[in-house]
């Protein structure tokens, strides 16, 4: 079944980039399903999550800088002050792996549940997936198939279709399925068609998509309201988490169903699961806790009178970590009066601002480049998810967010993006980190179903603070964020962590004034990477790799090429104790590459400028090279410290070309968390971010203009590449079009410098104007003494 965007539903539209903004059309180049194939056999699947997601409005001091730059604007009273909602609304299907829970196949539909992963790993059965409903027509009341398996349902072919904020399908039988939602809350529609009996809903207690019940209870009072709450397994760690949920039914606008009849089901034993039972007079249930997975299936069944004139039923939903009265209250406050139009075009508004913040003449743009960029920009805003009010565990005035797994995914290339776009919804995600140490004694790594995940690859929370350091330092009073208390949340975690982190400290005590010692005592340990250099090490030819090291000095060797997509052996690089190379989800062919604030050193370690280029064509022609896998994210652009930004120029066309595409397998691996949507907005833009620095480096945009909004300096950067070849939109080129960057001027002023950009150039407001030729220059990147991207060994940052 191939699902239907609203950018094919709605056509292209002929609109310049202002007239787009104006009209509030961005949200209709928005392809949803971008990513949403099945990753069964090991093929890319993207587990992105293409239900409804909202946007609540930013603060009060964001919209006021906004209303200034964009004209007026306005906020929803139903929402809150902060971005990023924790509710996620859309269907399940019965096959794995599934984990955001959709598929887009013919997979049957089990459900239509409120929260669900986004883009991640971990279980392939899913993460979330809580308390569905599901819509069952032509059965007498005791007798419906409430049961999970069958009830399922398969959909009817090209009906999935989405937009931000709403999301729609129709079922073989007829009947149609419509969602959107706030951050806490929202409404789900079902539409029957007529039958000459009445209508029902089941309202599922036990089954998530893991099938992980482990204890809970639900309550039906007479005036329909379900208030429900259960404990399930989080989908990246080994803790439990519990939930809470509240349906109601009966005041939908402009007229609800009337209720005929309510009643429970539940299995006859925990041995027979699928021996289901429905209690008509039943109000109640309640499991006890039990520390293995209760095999129940139990609910609630409601049966409504719908006629040809009111033929839906909709409920309206709330959800909260802290109880059933609060998810009430959250559904009260943030859709106070059902009104489903103006929940969804809330929703809609909200996120057109989110992707106004990179506005491109759609009309002149190429219309794949501007349906990836926009897509991309989405997925990138979906999460972490801001659970502030909503935290289970201790009380605090700072924000709490949640799905933080991973930060191993994320501080490449999200973090950098939300700096950039979004300052105030990222100073808030800061905010938690900060507040997690608080609270926990470190940094968090990763946090999923507000329990600690899975830690990976050492402490990557670390250099998302040292970004926010360097580029937000002297703004954190206005922002919100406490520096020091960040600053000690670095130096705590540093004590036992790894070389990137401690340039995150050093980063931030040169940022905000910290004493000389520790500006000296980070930067030294930020060098200690060499130290698992093993020159002995010969693999294809090229000499020198990464190694483990023991603390007598011995090293232990790894096959360069375990672990790599075409290891000939198969390697654990996983987590845990089956891992036998030493290196995570990689391979030392890859993680050789991997000193970003030190690239100068790799570059001497592996003989210089020429043997470095050739080493790193011989990578890319091995096969080591993985599209969807985070340490290869920064490697395409790595020519540019052997001063070739033309083979990066090169390189990154053939990435874009081959790894992405508007298609259901248009992400070449899990888009983790956004990590491979914000990688190609990157990508598109001609950009990318040096860890916990200032420093961008730069190649040829996919796009001829863009222009930049940041809201906290109240600034527009307008990018326009001078010479803009759209014959470069290619995996390959031709030979004589205008791919290389030759000139770069900011505000009028020429750089000395081709291969990178500094952050006060991208959000000082003004102009960048970037000219390409069909020649690279002979200098590489210029003749200035800071012309390659800076290096720690010399004397860079």
């Amino acid at each position: 079944m191939r699902p239907r965007s609203f950018l094919a539903l709605l056509g292209a539209l002929s609109l310049s980039g202002d007239q787009v903004l104006a009209a509030g059309n961005l949200t209709s180049l928005v392809n949803l399903f971008i990513g949403t194939a099945s990753g069964a056999g090991g093929a890319s699947g993207g587990n992105a999550f293409p239900g409804t997601y909202p946007i609540p409005p930013i603060s009060i001091a964001a919209m006021s800088r906004l209303t200034s730059l964009n004209g007026s604007m306005s906020m929803d009273d139903t929402g809150s002050a902060i971005p990023h909602a924790m509710a996620k609304v859309g269907i399940d299907v019965s096959t794995t792996p599934r984990q955001a829970g959709y598929i887009s196949d013919n997979s049957s539909i089990t459900g239509i549940s409120l929260m669900h992963d986004e883009g991640t790993g971990g279980n392939i059965a899913g993460g979330y997936g809580i308390f569905p409903l599901f819509p069952l027509q032509n059965c007498a009341f005791t007798s419906c198939s409430v049961g999970i398996a069958a009830r399922s349902m398969l959909r009817a072919a090209g009906k999935d279709a989405a937009s931000p904020g709403y999301f729609t399908t129709t079922f073989v039988n007829g009947i149609q399925i419509e969602t959107t939602s706030t951050r806490r809350a929202g409404l789900i529609r079902f539409t029957f068609p007529p039958s000459a009996t009445p209508n029902n809903v089941v309202v599922d207690l036990t089954n998530d998509l893991q099938r992980s019940f482990h204890g809970g209870s639900l309550l039906i009072t007479p005036d329909a309201r379900v208030k429900l709450g259960g404990t399930f397994m989080q989908s990246y760690g080994t803790d439990n988490y519990t939930v809470f949920a509240c349906y109601d039914f009966l005041n939908a606008n402009p007229t609800p169903a009337a209720l005929l009849q309510y009643g429970t089901y539940q299995s006859a034993s925990t041995s027979s699961p699928a021996n289901i039972s429905v209690n008509p007079s039943g109000s109640s249930l309640v499991f006890p806790f039990t520390p293995n997975t209760n095999p129940t299936q139990a609910g609630a069944l409601l049966s409504f009178n719908t006629t040809a004139n009111n033929d839906r039923v909709t409920a309206r939903f709330g959800i909260s970590f802290i109880g059933p009265d609060h998810a009430c209250a959250n559904a009260e406050e943030e859709v106070p009066t059902w009104d489903w139009d103006g929940v969804q075009e809330a929703s809609r508004s909200q996120w057109e601002e989110v992707l106004s913040r990179v506005q491109v003449d759609t009309e002149k743009e190429d219309p794949t480049i501007v349906e990836l960029l926009y897509s991309s920009l989405y997925r990138a805003s979906l999460v972490p998810a801001n659970l502030t009010g909503e935290n289970p565990y201790w009380s605090s005035p700072y924000p709490f967010y949640d799905a933080l797994f991973c930060s191993w995914d994320t501080f490449r290339t999200v973090h950098p993006l939300l700096s950039i776009l979004s300052p105030y919804e990222w100073s808030e995600i800061v905010n938690a980190y900060i507040d997690g140490w608080r609270h926990t004694g470190y940094i968090p790594e990763c946090r999923a179903n507000t329990k600690a995940g899975y830690v990976q690859g050492g402490s990557d929370g670390m250099p998302i603070l040292g970004d926010f350091a360097v580029k937000y330092g002297r703004d954190a009073d206005r922002l919100g964020v406490p520096v020091n208390d960040l600053y000690q949340a670095l130096v705590d975690t540093a004590e036992n962590t790894y070389a990137l982190g401690d340039f995150a400290v050093r980063q931030a005590a040169m940022a905000l004034d910290k004493p000389a010692s520790d500006v000296a005592k980070y930067t030294n340990r930020s060098m200690n990477f060499v130290n698992h250099w093993d020159a002995s090490v010969v693999h294809d030819g090229y000499k020198g790799f990464m190694q483990r090291r023991y603390a007598n000095g011995t090293f232990a060797f790894s096959p360069p090429d375990a672990c790599s997509p075409v290891d000939p052996t198969p390697h654990s690089c996983a987590r845990g104790s089956d891992n036998n190379v030493g290196f995570y989800q990689s391979s030392s062919w890859e993680m050789s590459f991997f000193a970003p604030h030190s690239m100068s050193t790799i570059v001497r370690l592996m003989g210089g400028d020429e043997a470095f280029v050739n080493r790193t064509e011989h990578y890319f022609a091995k096969g080591y090279f993985q599209a969807g896998n985070e340490p290869s994210f920064q490697t395409p652009w790595l020519y540019h410290y052997a001063n070739r930004p033309d083979l990066t120029a090169l390189r990154l066309r053939r990435v874009v070309y081959q790894n992405f595409n508007t298609g259901i397998r248009g992400i070449p691996g899990n888009d983790d968390s956004g990590a491979m949507a914000s990688l190609l907005v990157f990508h598109l833009l001609g950009l990318y971010p040096v860890l916990a620095s200032t420093q961008f480096l730069l190649s040829s945009p996919f796009l001829s203009s863009y222009t930049i909004t940041n809201a906290l300096r109240g600034t527009r950067t307008r990018v326009s590449v001078n010479g803009f070849d759209s014959s470069t939109l290619l995996a390959t080129p031709p030979s004589g079009s205008r791919l290389y960057v030759v000139g770069v001027q900011v505000n009028g002023v020429r750089r000395e410098t081709v291969c990178w950009i500094g952050w006060d150039d991208l959000v000082g407001g003004g102009e960048i104007v970037i000219e390409v030729g069909e020649k690279p220059l002979e200098e590489g990147c210029g003749t200035g003494a800071a012309a390659r991207p800076a290096s720690l060994e010399d004397g860079g940052f």
